[in-house]
């Protein structure tokens, strides 16, 4: 689990609407120079990024991070596909959960550990369905609604 001093640089709120999170895994990214400053300056977004097992490696897709405003020529493709640094042990349980229950891997926040180090938080997740989208939201508006009745 992270430790409470890592500096979150973004979120993956929309994961959080459309997955009931099963399990959390921290992992470490490969990454180039300029994507690291850009990283550094939050301009990264998860919002339509998915994780997948491919060849027992585990890669971030789709997670556009911003090309370096003074990187030059040595810039890096924002879009371009990243390896995820997770132990062999820890990619073949994620890959049984993905191949047996049908879960997803999705990443739920990019962050930046005391020590300087970028990392992702993977979570196994299972799709919700419409009815469970409406659910989530009536809770979460009741919860408001006795928060402000309670303050007021």
């Amino acid at each position: 689990m992270p430790k409470e001093d890592a500096k979150n640089v973004t979120t993956n709120k929309k994961a959080f609407h459309d997955f009931f999170i099963q399990d959390k895994i921290e992992a470490g990214i490969e990454l180039k120079g300029t994507e690291v400053k850009s990283i550094r300056s939050g301009q990264v977004n998860l919002k339509d990024s998915y994780a997948k097992i491919i060849k027992e490696q585990v890669f971030l897709l789709k997670c556009h991070i911003s090309p370096y405003d003074f990187g030059g020529w040595d810039n890096h493709d924002p879009e371009r596909d990243r390896r995820l640094l997770l132990h062999r042990n820890e990619i073949k349980r994620l890959q049984r959960s993905v191949e047996m229950k049908g879960e997803t891997l999705i990443p739920l926040r990019i962050f930046i550990t005391e020590k300087g180090k970028v990392k992702v938080e993977i979570g196994l997740a299972k799709g919700k369905r419409q009815y469970d989208k409406r659910e989530a939201i009536a809770d979460k508006d009741a919860r408001r609604e006795l928060e402000r009745l309670r303050k007021g």
